[in-house]
């Protein structure tokens, strides 16, 4: 009798499920809409709504019925699990279940199910590893209060104070200004800090302006240099330290950097130099999008050793 597992990425903008069998090969695919959250009649509806019809669509590529049961399923969530266990053992049939964050999905997945590190860096940032052991470790992740050193939020942050220090006249010029100011359509720098500060200017608005020092940066703004040398550093620095607490100084270490800040070249490059400065370590893309790694997790999770996926999609397969 065939085996089936599921593996699901919810995050806050989509949800996406992938359905493998017990060789590896990736039967089917599916999406729909954000389910981070479930407290509240509107947001359980859209929940299941949208883990629901990820899932449905999936099981109609793959050719089964909307009944089938599940011998591992894997879900992961930008919220953490939450509430929302006992409402996926109401909509599925699963013998063996995993609720848990997206770390643990986008580390499996860029790593293939095996032992790595990831550093996460988006509105915020992150760094998250496991060892063959199973140990896993965290460094970061405070939030943009107090941490998410290196992330988008903090680039822009940083971009706005030297903004703010060249109008008030106590700091260096840097082009940096003109640009969020024409970005975000405000007079003055002291004006846009404000605006920033409404819901109108939610965390990852501001964080998608930190395209803005990358810019910067390649047209020679020191400044600009700076920003982004600082956030490689930061985020250089809590790989190395969760290679430490997940692995030990003396295993290997794999670092997979994912998330938009590393779309900037110069980062992700002054990232790859401080990381692979420190013996044992070195820089590699993913393997995979969490959607994959949640299906690995599946496997893992019905006590079957992960296998090498075949046929993921191509949009599950890099970032």
């Amino acid at each position: 009798m065939a085996l089936y597992f599921l593996g699901v990425d919810g995050g806050q903008s989509s949800t996406t499920a992938l359905i493998g069998d017990e060789s590896g090969q990736v039967l089917g695919a599916g999406r729909g809409g954000p389910c981070n959250h479930v407290s509240g009649p509107e947001a359980r509806t859209r929940f299941i709504a949208a883990i629901g019809g990820a899932v449905r669509e999936a099981l109609s590529q793959a050719g089964l019925g909307e009944g089938v049961k599940f011998e591992g399923a894997c879900f992961g969530f930008s919220g953490g699990a939450g509430d929302k266990e006992a409402l996926l053992g109401e909509m599925f049939t699963i013998e063996h279940r995993l609720v848990t964050h997206d770390a643990m999905i986008a580390l499996a997945g860029a790593h293939g199910g095996g032992p790595g590190l990831i550093v996460i860096a988006g509105t915020g940032s992150i760094a998250f590893g496991r060892n063959a052991e199973g140990k896993v470790a965290r460094v970061g992740g405070w939030g943009y209060v107090y941490g998410d050193e290196g992330g988008g939020f903090d680039i822009t942050r940083q971009a706005l104070r030297a903004a703010l220090r060249m109008e008030e006249g106590w700091g260096p010029p840097t082009v940096l200004k003109e640009k969020l100011l024409a970005a975000g359509g405000a007079s003055s720098a002291n004006s846009l800090m404000h605006a920033f500060y409404t819901p109108a200017w939610p965390r990852p608005r501001i964080a998608a302006l930190s395209r803005l020092v990358d810019e910067a940066a390649a047209a020679g703004d020191a400044i600009a240099v700076d920003i982004l040398n600082g956030a490689a550093q930061q985020l250089a620095g809590i790989a190395v330290a969760c290679r430490r607490l997940a692995l030990g100084v003396e295993m290997e270490a794999a670092v997979a950097p994912i998330g938009g800040v590393f779309q900037s070249a110069r980062l992700k490059e002054e990232f790859t130099r401080r990381v692979e400065a420190v013996p044992g370590m070195r820089v590699r893309p993913p393997l995979h999008k969490p959607a994959a790694g949640a299906l690995l997790e599946a496997y893992r999770a019905a006590r079957i050793l992960p296998p090498e996926l075949k046929g993921v999609p191509e949009q599950e397969k890099s970032y």
